[in-house]
């Protein structure tokens, strides 16, 4: 696919976005990874500007660490994004992805029928990605509620959840999208790909070279 608008197929699909953005970047030297940036833009920018074609009903960030410096570079943004992001703040980062993942899903407003949730540090997923994602959801059957990207045997992201999935997640306290995944695997459709891009991620500072990124000055 070369073009940013969504295809018939999923242009129906009300879509809802959850990016996690609360990591501490320990490995990079504690350095926000969604304002590292590639020919100028930040993978905040990049990321964003991948899904303004969709059919977005929310657009959700979830900040902990940094939390200051990259909604400071969010409110920059909004101005000029069709579809402008909310920002909620996690205020025990430390807790891990999964308070912020379940904080992200307990904000979201919205009607939608599909959720994508997404990390802020994968430099390589873009329209074409999230395209495929949604390509194999109008695929899928009777009791698939979530579309989870495999490479080489290796669990990718984003992931796509049905709005039945989040129901399902948020009706348990004490639930996160990881453990329903793993107590209901059956409601999963695993699409098998070759594209590296769903396991890539920046942890290191070989991964910065790796994908040619740079450090963010404002």
């Amino acid at each position: 696919m070369t073009s940013s608008s969504p295809s018939s197929q999923d242009s129906k699909l009300r879509i809802a976005v959850l990016l996690l953005a609360a990591g501490e970047g320990s490995r990079l030297g504690c350095y926000p990874k969604a304002l590292l940036h590639r020919d100028g833009k930040t993978l905040l920018e990049r990321f964003s500007s991948a899904i303004q074609g969709l059919s977005l009903v929310e657009f959700i960030v979830v900040t902990g660490f940094h939390a200051q410096l990259i909604e400071s570079e969010i409110a920059k943004m909004n101005a000029s994004l069709a579809h402008p992001m909310k920002m909620i703040r996690n205020i025990s980062p430390e807790e891990g992805q999964p308070s912020s993942v379940r904080l992200g899903l307990e904000s979201l407003q919205a009607d939608f029928d599909v959720l994508l949730l997404a990390l802020s540090d994968q430099p390589e997923v873009g329209v074409k990605e999230i395209q495929e994602l949604l390509d194999e959801y109008a695929k899928r059957e009777d009791g698939q509620e979530i579309i989870l990207p495999m490479v080489d045997e290796r669990r990718g992201n984003p992931v796509l959840f049905s709005y039945q999935a989040v129901s399902d997640v948020l009706s348990n306290s004490d639930m996160v999208c990881r453990t329903y995944m793993d107590t209901h695997p059956n409601k999963i459709r695993f699409m098998d790909t070759t594209n590296q891009a769903f396991i890539m991620d920046v942890d290191t500072p070989e991964d910065i070279q790796r994908h040619n990124l740079n450090l963010f000055s404002s």
